[in-house]
């Protein structure tokens, strides 16, 4: 039942931090969404703090299997960059509670050292996977700066649409864009 008991909490989590923000969700918010005792935070995470922490770990893996499910080793360097994107655009990033449990937990991630270091992981590993692929098809020096590049603009794409409140075209669009974008990379500093 522990790992029922634990997705049944992180999911609350998001419900509550997107309807609360995170400064406004408590255990008794995340427990009454759960339909479980407040004291099963405490023991299976410590409390709200962990909770929230394995909250973002879960979002972090979400994107991360996202990506691994569509990459085989027959994949190319420039699919492997466009399934990288989807995987920064898919629904589950689209979806309201799981944007606005993104914004707060970047909000806050300026103020608490462990969501500090997970959002550094999350950025360092969207930089690894792009500089991976881009290695492939161009020098060292010049993957290096194309993942910088293609990082910024995946992240900025997604901002705007999500502080625009768009709809799930508007972050097709933007999944085009970034695309686009990255081809343009592949095309000016490929070999």
């Amino acid at each position: 039942m522990e790992p029922v008991r634990r997705e049944q909490l992180i999911k609350a989590t998001i419900e509550s931090v997107a309807e609360l923000g995170l400064q406004g969700t408590t255990i008794n918010s995340i427990s009454k969404k759960a339909g479980l005792s407040s004291g099963i935070i405490s023991h299976y995470f410590g409390g709200k703090q962990g909770l929230i922490e394995a909250t973002v770990r879960y979002l972090l893996s979400s994107l991360k299997y996202s990506l691994m499910a569509q990459v085989t080793e027959s994949t190319s360097p420039q699919q492997r960059l466009m399934f990288i994107i989807e995987a920064n655009f898919a629904l589950v990033q689209q979806r309201k509670d799981t944007t606005r449990t993104w914004l707060s937990f970047w909000a806050q991630s300026m103020h608490d050292p462990e969501l500090h270091r997970l959002q550094n992981v999350n950025s360092k590993r969207l930089y690894s996977n792009l500089a991976s692929s881009f290695r492939k098809l161009m020098s060292a020096d010049n993957a290096r700066l194309a993942a910088q590049l293609s990082a910024a603009m995946i992240d900025g794409l997604w901002l705007r649409a999500v502080l625009s409140q768009s709809d799930k075209d508007q972050f097709k669009y933007s999944e085009q864009l970034a695309k686009q974008y990255v081809r343009s990379l592949i095309s000016h500093y490929g070999a």
